[in-house]
């Protein structure tokens, strides 16, 4: 299902709803900027010479980079401006490919469940979340459970 530009209250919601992202793609000042934030100066994000010894053959980008800018492709999107009101999970996230400096990643998403809460002003969503590459390989992917704002509230 295509989504309009537009921020979703948990009643726009329906378990199968999809939506995909714009592309991004990894630069050499995206991994030298996580490295500082996060404090991971794994030589497989900092050291060339090192990563060619490795089987990947190259630096490679850090996993919870690759994460965090899949949550900033998803909110780029306009469909939870605000409207998602947490995260309160990420389930079962798994890294199954390397992601290189120039590789172009973009995001999938599917809404599995929709669950009410005891409070009236909000709902759960739990999305089954993919992060693909240029080649459409998926290279990360799990659940984001997220609280998502009612209308009125």
């Amino acid at each position: 299902m295509d989504i309009a530009k537009r921020p979703l209250y948990f009643e726009d919601l329906t378990v199968g709803m999809r939506f995909e992202t714009s592309r991004r793609t990894i630069t050499e000042t995206d991994l030298v900027n996580f490295s500082g934030v996060s404090g991971d100066f794994n030589p497989l994000h900092t050291d060339e010479e090192f990563a060619r010894s490795t089987s990947y053959g190259r630096r490679i980008a850090h996993g919870a980079l690759v994460l965090s800018i899949a949550t900033g492709l998803r909110q780029r999107t306009g469909v939870f401006e605000g409207t998602l009101m947490a995260f309160l999970e990420i389930r079962s996230w798994r890294f199954l490919k390397p992601v290189f400096i120039g590789d172009t990643v973009r995001v999938t998403a599917e809404i599995r469940e929709l669950r009410e809460t005891s409070k009236p002003e909000h709902g759960v969503m739990v999305q089954h979340v993919q992060v693909l590459n240029q080649r459409d390989e998926v290279v990360e992917q799990g659940e984001f459970i997220g609280l998502i704002r009612r209308r009125g509230s």
